[in-house]
């Protein structure tokens, strides 16, 4: 029997958060509601596609239209916004074994590369996985660009006291030694995402980098998220706003988002290592699994990343597009 691939009717979109939250590689930014959020602030129009095999639904698809002048793309997340992972989440593949397997989620990607080529024929496309997409080749097999990409993503397995103590030295003494009295910490909210994205822009923006990310998205993306959420650490001083990150948390993992940036503040604390330790201390309270750093792949702030004893992880930068477009495709910001 086939899949049948078909845009998600009524009662998909009833049920598909659900489908989110039993896909291994379902996220946030997966979930409908979050979904209709990027295609507002993206200016996009929505295809979110889903497969079935008879009755049982074997995958999730988003796939982001759109339009400039006379060309069409085809982006999952879309552009601009910093969505670190959305693509394809697979559904009832764990039962099978590996030739069924392979063969239901080959006929269900091919079964979405035909859907959009005979109703959109994009001239690009680009599409970004989530960690726990693991086989790249159904994309390799229909002529699309696979490349490897890494983040790094720290282990909350372990108490809070032998998590410290895999840190690095300077960071478990920038942690330890830091004057509690001297600063506070919160999950804040409206206020405290406004501050942090405003910090982030003007960040990118002293380096020359675009920084497409409103304060209205992450605003709207924080309101409207069925059963994940963003939250803003805000790090204060005597009062005063110093630093932020903007974590994005989705069942059994939390995300540094954006943040962390260096402030401009004339502070003497290590402001993003505190940060950091009490997102992972506050997602240990909670009972998380894992503390993804969203990001391993520019040696910089690797250094700075790789002081957590984090474990390197593997998605997927996916790429198609017709003569010229790829170039073309350069001027909308939009693969990383």
């Amino acid at each position: 029997m086939s899949v049948e691939i078909r845009i998600a009717t009524d009662d998909d979109i009833e049920r598909w958060n659900g489908y989110v939250d039993r896909s291994p590689q379902g996220t946030l930014c997966h979930e409908y509601e979050a979904l209709q959020v990027q295609a507002e602030h993206a200016d996009a129009t929505l295809h979110p596609l889903i497969g079935f095999k008879g009755q049982e639904p074997v995958g999730l698809f988003p796939i982001f239209e759109i339009e400039k002048g006379f060309v069409t793309t085809a982006f999952s997340p879309p552009p601009h916004l910093r969505v670190p992972y959305l693509g394809p989440a697979f559904l009832n593949m764990g039962k099978l074994k590996q030739r069924k397997r392979d063969k239901r989620q080959e006929r269900f990607v091919e079964g979405c590369f035909d859907w959009i080529e005979s109703e959109l024929a994009p001239r690009y496309a680009h599409l970004r996985t989530s960690t726990a997409f693991e086989d790249s080749r159904p994309f390799k097999w229909n002529g699309y660009d696979v490349t490897p990409e890494y983040t790094y993503a720290v282990d909350l397995s372990p108490d809070e006291d032998d998590l410290l103590m895999s840190f690095s030295s300077d960071a478990r003494s920038n942690i330890r030694n830091a004057d509690d009295d001297a600063y506070e910490i919160e999950v804040g909210g409206d206020e405290e995402i406004r501050l942090i994205v405003e910090q982030v822009r003007h960040r990118y923006e002293s380096q020359g980098i675009s920084f497409g990310v409103t304060e209205e998205f992450v605003l709207d993306l924080a309101d409207r998220s069925a059963t994940g959420a963003v939250r803003p650490y805000a790090l204060r001083v005597d009062g005063e706003f110093v630093g932020g990150i903007l974590a994005l948390e989705y069942g059994d993992t939390i995300g540094r988002w954006l943040g962390g940036v260096r402030t401009d503040a004339d502070v003497d604390l290590p402001t993003n290592d505190l940060l950091d330790w009490a997102v992972m201390s506050d997602a240990l309270d909670r009972g998380l699994a894992a503390y993804d750093l969203i990001g391993a792949d520019t040696p910089r702030i690797n250094r700075y990343k790789a002081k957590f004893n984090p474990e390197l992880r593997t998605y997927y930068s996916i790429e198609y597009g017709t003569w010229g477009m790829q170039t073309i495709a350069s001027l909308y910001n939009s693969v990383k």
